[in-house]
């Protein structure tokens, strides 16, 4: 598959997960260091309450956040050695000793008051506090702050290589970026890969601008 946006060590392909991992079956053997993804929930028409709601970016999650997606998250754990995954408490996951906790200092009564991402980490479990808005504009309604993906990195310290299937709008590679991995992210809806591709290139407009 031919990548819709590729610079600087980060690639995105638009596309179904699976699909793009299949054609990966035959010609990626090494997998991943670390795949940090947060892909849907399954709350559907759960997302109800508050002025929040009637943003049309919230109504549009009604349409992909119905269900989980068909294929067991599992299957795609193969893709790196190390995983985290925001939402894992809504899959049937391993059991694991290692689960982050994203506790929201912004508590609001419609919307979660933090967060669990299951990983298959050998360490004690861990937290963040941070502002469920800590970026200002969202781009995504599931968009996470780019310092909680940050965070979840330096779980992996020693990750290269970074992958994220369930990209939405790009803070997982935008964080990678950042931090000088090689990042390869995977979203079915195209105006999210413009969204992460337009933040890609301001990054690296503002690396440049700084060095």
């Amino acid at each position: 598959m031919k990548p819709y946006y590729q610079q600087s060590g980060v690639t995105i392909y638009h596309g179904d997960c699976r699909e793009v991992c299949d054609e990966w079956r035959g010609t990626r053997a090494t997998p991943f260091d670390l795949m940090l993804t947060d892909p849907p929930y399954g709350h559907g028409e759960k997302w109800n309450g508050g002025t929040w709601a009637s943003d049309p970016m919230y109504a549009d999650a009604l349409r992909w956040d119905v269900k989980l997606p068909d294929s067991d998250l599992i299957e795609l754990l193969h893709l790196a050695r190390s995983a985290i995954v925001w939402g894992g408490n809504y899959y049937a996951m391993p059991p694991s000793r290692c689960w982050l906790a994203w506790v929201k200092s912004s508590l609001m009564d419609t919307l979660a008051d933090f967060e669990l991402a299951w990983t298959n980490l050998d360490r004690p479990a861990k937290l963040l506090r941070e502002d469920r808005n800590a970026d200002g504009k969202r781009y995504h309604p599931t968009q996470k702050p780019e310092s909680l993906m940050l965070w979840a990195l330096s779980m992996v310290p020693n990750s290269a290589t970074v992958v994220d299937p369930f990209m939405g709008s790009g803070t997982t590679l935008v964080a990678s970026k950042r931090l000088g991995k090689s990042a390869v992210g995977i979203e079915w809806e195209e105006e999210y890969c413009e969204i992460a591709a337009t933040r890609l290139q301001q990054e690296s407009l503002f690396s440049e601008l700084t060095r």
